[in-house]
């Protein structure tokens, strides 16, 4: 007997009629088999019409219709998880990360993204769920290829550091505080946008309402947002290392930045938009809440905070399933814990060199 259950094949259920008809017990047939001897008497109950004899193909005809009748009745596997996923797929959490965070938040409970799209777009497309997904198609796509542009030689910003020249470490993802930065636009007609900046490593976002796509303004907006994140350092959170951004020309203004933060700044590829995938990322799932051709005038700074912690208490399947503010906040005591230890080093070397005075 194998350690997961299966159902009784046609085959097997002939096999039994016939054991059955040589004068076999349930038992018997159950080793026979390689079957649980409960499974065998579990079938003559079940699969018989009463006071009829055993049939194999009927049988096998009612076991196929309470399959189905289940299925039916409960497409999401049973009412909690069925729950679960219709509470998160409102919030906008895809399937993948749904099906990932269920066996964090429900120990035990399981089930697969593909699912919850059957689900979707079968039993519960009356409901429209779809419109909750990242792209809201109406009919399940087939993912296809696209065309890139082809690179310009040269970028459009003067003294522009190419972003081969970032350190390993941020291109890995191996430390914390390397961030990617971009403009999200509303309509045309409008100058308002969003600064959507975005730590590589932990998928922590900071969005900032701009009232123009001007250098100065984009200036403005991330000097104070990062400058805010080189503060907290004093009580243990992570610092700015690097930013990198594409070669718009709200990014003209980069020495000047690049100097008040003490940080490099690096710049993609010409219509590379794969190098700064992680805030490119970011700007797709702000547009789940923000779709294009909206007028972000309208927008309060407050209803920016709140789409800002949605999405940074948002699971994510690249960090675990773990949240962007649960990573941050580990990173950050990992930072405090080092800083910590340092002090407490230099404390013991001083300690030392009192005691013993300096060597001549």
């Amino acid at each position: 007997m194998g350690s997961q259950y299966k159902q009784l094949t046609l085959e097997e259920r002939e096999r039994i009629y016939a054991l059955k008809e040589q004068g076999k017990s349930s038992r018997d047939i159950a080793e026979i088999l390689k079957r649980n001897h409960r499974t065998i008497a579990r079938e003559y109950k079940r699969n018989r019409y009463a006071g009829q004899e055993y049939i194999p193909c009927k049988a096998q005809e009612m076991s196929d219709k309470r399959t189905r009748t289940q299925r039916t009745n409960a497409p999401l596997k049973n009412l909690q998880v069925f729950l679960y996923v219709r509470v998160h797929l409102r919030m906008r959490w895809s399937p993948e990360i749904i099906a990932g965070r269920l066996k964090v938040d429900i120990p035990g409970e399981s089930i697969t993204p593909e699912t919850i799209y059957q689900y979707i777009y079968g039993k519960g497309k009356k409901y429209k769920l779809h419109k909750y997904l990242t792209k809201s198609h109406k009919k399940r796509r087939i993912k296809t290829g696209r065309g890139v542009h082809k690179e310009r030689a040269h970028s459009r910003i003067p003294n522009a550091v190419s972003i081969d020249k970032r350190p390993t470490k941020a291109n890995n993802r191996a430390q914390v505080g390397h961030f990617e930065t971009d403009l999200m636009e509303g309509i045309r007609s409008t100058k308002t946008a969003l600064s959507v900046t975005v730590d590589r490593k932990t998928r922590y976002a900071i969005i900032s309402k701009v009232k123009d796509k001007t250098a100065k303004n984009k200036q403005k907006v991330l000097q104070i947002t990062l400058k805010t994140i080189q503060s907290l350092k004093r009580v243990g959170k992570p610092i700015v290392r690097s930013i990198t951004t594409d070669n718009g020309s709200e990014n003209t203004n980069h020495q000047e930045l690049s100097q008040e933060l003490k940080v490099p700044i690096y710049f993609c590829h010409p219509y590379h938009s794969w190098d700064k995938g992680s805030v490119e990322n970011m700007i797709g799932r702000v547009r789940r809440y923000i779709p294009k051709g909206t007028n972000l005038y309208k927008y309060s700074t407050e209803q920016i905070q709140w789409l800002e912690n949605t999405l940074n208490n948002t699971p994510r399947k690249c960090l675990n399933y773990q949240t962007p503010n649960e990573v941050m906040q580990q990173e950050a005591n990992k930072y405090k814990f080092r800083r910590y230890m340092k002090n407490k080093e230099a404390q013991t070397q001083s300690l030392e060199v009192n005691r013993w005075g300096t060597s001549s």
